[in-house]
């Protein structure tokens, strides 16, 4: 008798489970998947602070990118509005967007002061939003990365699908690529 109970409760065990596994079934999967909606355009200037990448220029600066299409180029500018650099929309051979969190310099300063330091300053933390572009420039046989701090995650969306779809760029997940022409 007992030995029947085991051999039912096995088969029910069994049943059960096959059960469940039953229920589950393949996902497809695709391999470029577009975003669920497309940023608005990217307006003519926006205000960024350039991080470095550009060959002889060393210094960080604040100023504007400016999407130029007449020209079939990427500037930037100082906030003179000097033209400092331009990296033609050919040259660009990649473009995503980047973030990191920071602790503002007040909540460092704040945090560590003697006696009166706020130790949970330092837990303050700040989004900076970058976009980093990848050239190579065949006139000058240049190439490498450059980055701009831009002020939200709007504008950094709008401008690089701006600069991706100007350039001729490729989705590839959450980057834009140049296809390597056969």
């Amino acid at each position: 008798m007992l030995r029947n109970l085991n051999v039912l409760g096995g088969l029910v065990l069994i049943l059960g489970l096959s059960g469940v596994a039953a229920g589950q079934r393949p996902r497809s999967v695709t391999n470029d998947p577009q975003p669920a909606s497309t940023p608005a355009p990217a307006p003519a200037t926006v205000k960024a602070k350039y991080e470095g990448g550009v060959f002889g220029f060393t210094k960080k600066r604040t100023g504007t990118l400016a999407i130029d299409t007449t020209n079939s180029r990427l500037t930037f500018r100082d906030d003179q509005k000097t033209e400092l650099f331009s990296i033609p929309f050919g040259s660009i051979t990649g473009a995503y967007a980047d973030s990191h969190s920071v602790t503002p310099a007040a909540a460092t300063v704040a945090s560590n002061v003697p006696f009166y330091g706020l130790p949970a300053a330092g837990l303050i933390k700040k989004k900076v939003r970058y976009l980093t572009v990848q050239y190579n420039d065949p006139d000058s046989k240049v190439s490498g990365a450059t980055s701009f701090r831009l002020e939200n995650k709007e504008i950094l969306e709008s401008v690089l699908n701006t600069v991706a779809s100007n350039a001729g760029l490729t989705r590839r997940g959450d980057i834009y690529v140049r296809k390597k022409e056969p």
